[in-house]
């Protein structure tokens, strides 16, 4: 079982790069969550993820830590995007990820922008996707999580619900979509995510101006006191922001998180830039046309919106990190700017199922 650590990484890129990526990435995407779905049914399943992918679980673990008042085992977790429906959290968890953001989630269900609109940039081990919000909607996103919750192993799961607004939704009711969604599904959240930073849903990232931001953010801010006064659970609020968004506006949203006494801001969401550093041709990064940009290409920036949201920010506001985060020494990076939490996706999705696992046990070992 040893033999995985250095064994694992070698052999998951070489399937990568000799089969995978000869696969529809949306495709393979869909055969990942049918997989970790029935791991869930499986009875033991779960428990063979975490010990085919060397996730302990100990108590003692040094990389616990205690954020939106919950106790995530790792600091590393997995930003939206991946687990859209809620539906494998438990297996993901197995994995080593110390927390699952499912959604984006909209009041109503959609089916998103016109395939294809998932890509792979190898040669940068970035991705592009322009999805567009594709999801089951509130009600069914509400009714997988209270299945969720009503299992031990269900209610230990830290999940934080994306939240976004319809395509359908003009922006000047866009308050109303995040309301309706906050409504649903903060009984059941660890915390909500308001998701006005994808580039794939027309008009969206307009929301990010902090004149349109406010009542979004009121009207969420709202709902989650209201699931308290009903509940007695604190459901903490944050915005999750783009990394194109200019340093005075960065500065901008986090005086409106303090002004508002929001718990935090995820920084940062995927780029609608083609940076020159990237490898790929520039053919085939045309040729893929629009949509939002993830992968290692995002580090610097999304390190740099740290830095500028802890400068504005006091200590006890959270500031999720993601964004081309790849290596534990990545995660160790943000942690040490300021970061109380970082996610990944891509990395996830290039290193493979044991890739939280590893850079949980790495960080532990240098702790």
């Amino acid at each position: 079982m040893h033999t995985l650590d250095t064994d694992e990484p070698t052999i998951y890129r070489f399937l990568f790069r000799t089969l995978f990526k000869h696969t529809d990435p949306e495709w393979a995407h869909h055969a990942v969550i049918d997989a970790l779905r029935l791991a869930q049914v499986v009875p033991g399943g779960c428990a063979v993820l975490r010990a085919v992918f060397h996730h302990r679980g100990q108590a003692n673990t040094p990389t616990r830590r205690t954020v939106l008042g919950r106790e995530h085992e790792s600091p590393v977790g997995l930003a939206a995007g991946f687990d859209k429906d809620g539906q494998a959290v438990r297996a993901l968890i197995a994995l080593g990820f110390g927390h699952v953001e499912v959604g984006t989630v909209t009041p109503r269900p959609q089916p998103g922008n016109p395939r294809p609109r998932s890509f792979r940039l190898m040669d940068d081990h970035a991705l592009v996707n322009r999805m567009g919000f594709n999801n089951a909607g509130a009600v069914a996103m509400a009714r997988r999580l209270a299945r969720l919750r009503r299992s031990a192993a269900g209610r230990d799961a830290v999940v934080g619900v994306n939240i976004g607004k319809n395509r359908t939704t003009e922006l000047a009711d866009a308050a109303d979509d995040y309301r309706d969604c906050a409504r649903l599904l903060a009984p059941y959240a660890d915390y909500l995510a308001v998701n006005v930073s994808s580039p794939n849903t027309p008009g969206l990232r307009d929301l990010q101006s902090v004149d349109a931001l406010r009542p979004l953010l009121e009207a969420v801010q709202e709902e989650s006191q209201a699931c308290r006064a009903r509940t007695g659970r604190d459901v903490p609020v944050l915005v999750k922001i783009a990394p194109d968004l200019h340093d005075d506006d960065v500065r901008a949203v986090a005086h409106l998180v303090r002004e508002l006494g929001l718990a935090g801001v995820i920084a940062t969401n995927t780029t609608v830039e083609r940076p020159t550093s990237l490898r790929s041709p520039r053919g085939q990064i045309e040729q893929i046309g629009a949509g939002g940009l993830s992968g290692p290409v995002l580090s610097g920036r999304a390190l740099h919106v740290l830095h500028l949201l802890r400068e504005e920010l006091p200590r006890d506001m959270v500031v999720i990190s993601a964004g081309g985060v790849t290596t534990s020494a990545d995660v160790t990076k943000r942690l040490a700017a300021g970061a109380d939490l970082v996610q990944g996706f891509t990395g996830l999705i290039y290193e493979g199922p044991g890739w939280p696992g590893r850079i949980a046990r790495e960080l532990a070992r240098t702790a």
